[in-house]
């Protein structure tokens, strides 16, 4: 039977060095999460955002959530609290904070995944380092991952796919991978978008 795959923002995140919520910063006229959530629809068969506990009570009724179940720290709370809810499926995961990130981009890493391999990844042009926050994840990769993180106490994403058989692609533009996490970030974004 074919594996769903589903589409995961990470929404959860404290934001601490933007000093706001990166998921309602508005780059494309709405906020970021909201943007992604739409984006990841068009590309996967269903489509949550991962969210804090304190934070389910402030998203629109019209979007799907997981709840962070706060068994791991960092990105990989959010990737298990998914996995856990739907063990059965492979998760096109995306970081709240990729503001330029778009759908030929999506497409792309769909076009190109290889569902032998732990997750297919994004990496920027002349590198091979994961991006493990604009990939996709096999299901088994996520039992592998909780593996990792009790073998050697490192709950980094990419720590785990650097450690894994995964498949590296490449955008045909580094700047969709781009990560704004701070004020400065945010101002070069909006410059890079004025400019489009």
């Amino acid at each position: 039977m074919e594996t769903k795959l589903y589409g995961l923002v990470l929404a959860g995140g404290k934001s601490s060095r933007m000093g706001m919520d990166k998921g309602v910063l508005k780059y494309h006229g709405k906020p970021q999460r909201d943007h992604l959530y739409e984006m990841l629809r068009e590309v996967c068969d269903e489509v949550f955002l991962s969210v804090r506990k304190d934070q389910e009570g402030t998203i629109p009724e019209n979007f799907s959530t997981i709840a962070d179940m706060d068994e791991v720290r960092g990105p990989q709370n959010g990737m298990q609290s998914a996995h856990k809810t739907h063990p059965e499926a492979a998760w096109l995961i995306v970081a709240t904070d990729l503001p330029l990130l778009n759908k030929e981009a999506l497409l792309k890493l769909v076009a190109e995944r290889d569902r032998q391999k732990v997750a297919t990844a994004y990496a920027v042009s002349g590198s091979d380092l994961p991006e493990p926050l604009c990939a996709i994840w096999e299901p088994r990769s996520f039992n592998l991952a909780k593996e990792f993180i009790s073998e050697t106490g490192n709950t980094c994403p990419r720590k785990f796919l650097i450690n894994s058989d995964i498949k590296i692609i490449h955008p045909e533009d580094d700047l969709v991978l781009m990560n704004a996490n701070d004020e400065k970030d945010y101002r070069e974004v909006q410059k890079i978008l004025s400019e489009t």
